[in-house]
C-alpha cells in the first residue's frame, strides 16, 4: 500500500514539477524523502526547485545526492553543473558534466542515437549558460559537442556562428555559414546572416547575390527584401561630382 501511495506521490509531484507548479512539488517531494525514497529524480526535482528559490546551497545537496543514488543522471548533472558555474565554480562545473557523460559511455556498448541526442541538448543548454555570461570560448565548446551527438546541424551551427562573431572571429564565422548553407541551400536564416556579414565587412555584391538567392527561394521573405533594397540603393547611387 505504500509504494502504491509513494508512486501517487511522485506521479502527482512530477506533472507539478512539469507545469512549473514548484510551490505545489517541493511538499510532495519532501515526503517522499521522508519515505526513505531513493529516487534519483526526486532529488534532481529538488535542486531544481531549490536552485529557482536562490538556495543554492541546498540545491547543490539536490543534485549531489541525484548523481549519488544514478551518476549518469544528465538532468542532475547539467543542473549541478549551472549552479556550479553560476558561482563562479567553472571548472568544477565542467567536470561534473564530463564525469558523467564518460559514465555513461563506458556503461553503453554501442552508440545510442537516442543517448546522443539526449547529452547533445545537455551541451547545447550548457553553451546557453555560457553564452549568457558572455564566456564565449566555452560556449563554442559545448556547442560544438553538441554538433557531433545530434542532426541538429542548422540550429547548433548558427549558434556557433554567433560565438565566432562575438569572439571577433569574423573569417570562421562565415566559413561555417558557407559550409551549412552548401549542406542546407534552404535553409534561408543562414543566408540572410551571411549576407549581413559580407556586406559589413564591404563586400556588397556577395551580399547581395545572398539576399537575392533568399528572395528566390521566398520571394516574401521581409528582411531579405528589406536589406536587398538597402544594398541595391547604395550599388545604384550616383557618383558624386
Amino acid at each position: 500500500m505504500e509504494t502504491t501511495s509513494s508512486d501517487e506521490l511522485l506521479s502527482t509531484a512530477r506533472e507539478y514539477f512539469r507545469e512549473n507548479k514548484y510551490s505545489l512539488a517541493e511538499p510532495l517531494l519532501n515526503q517522499l524523502i521522508l519515505k526513505n525514497a531513493k529516487s534519483a529524480e526526486v532529488f534532481q526535482m529538488l535542486g531544481t526547485i531549490y536552485y529557482d528559490q536562490g538556495k543554492f546551497n541546498k540545491a547543490i545537496r539536490g543534485f549531489k545526492r541525484a548523481l549519488e543514488i544514478e551518476p549518469t543522471y544528465t538532468d542532475a548533472s547539467v543542473g549541478l553543473s549551472i549552479i556550479l558555474n553560476d558561482i563562479g565554480k567553472y571548472e568544477e562545473g565542467r567536470k561534473v558534466f564530463e564525469e558523467a557523460r564518460e559514465l555513461l559511455n563506458k556503461t553503453s556498448a554501442n552508440e545510442d542515437p537516442y543517448i546522443n541526442e539526449k547529452f547533445s541538448h545537455k551541451h547545447d543548454e550548457l553553451g546557453e549558460m555560457y553564452f549568457h555570461h558572455t564566456r564565449y570560448k566555452e560556449a563554442l565548446e559545448q556547442y560544438f559537442k553538441a554538433l557531433s551527438l545530434s542532426s541538429r546541424k542548422p540550429e547548433l551551427t548558427m549558434k556557433i556562428v554567433e560565438c565566432f562573431v562575438r569572439l571577433q572571429d569574423h573569417d570562421k564565422a562565415i566559413k561555417e555559414l558557407r559550409s551549412l548553407i552548401k549542406d542546407y541551400p534552404g535553409f534561408l536564416s543562414a543566408r540572410v546572416r551571411l549576407g549581413k556579414m559580407l556586406y559589413d565587412a564591404g563586400d556588397v555584391q556577395s551580399a547581395i547575390e545572398q539576399w537575392e538567392a533568399t528572395t528566390h527561394r521566398d520571394p516574401s521573405h521581409a528582411e531579405a527584401q528589406r536589406l536587398l533594397r538597402q544594398a541595391q540603393a547604395i550599388t545604384h547611387r550616383p557618383m558624386e561630382i
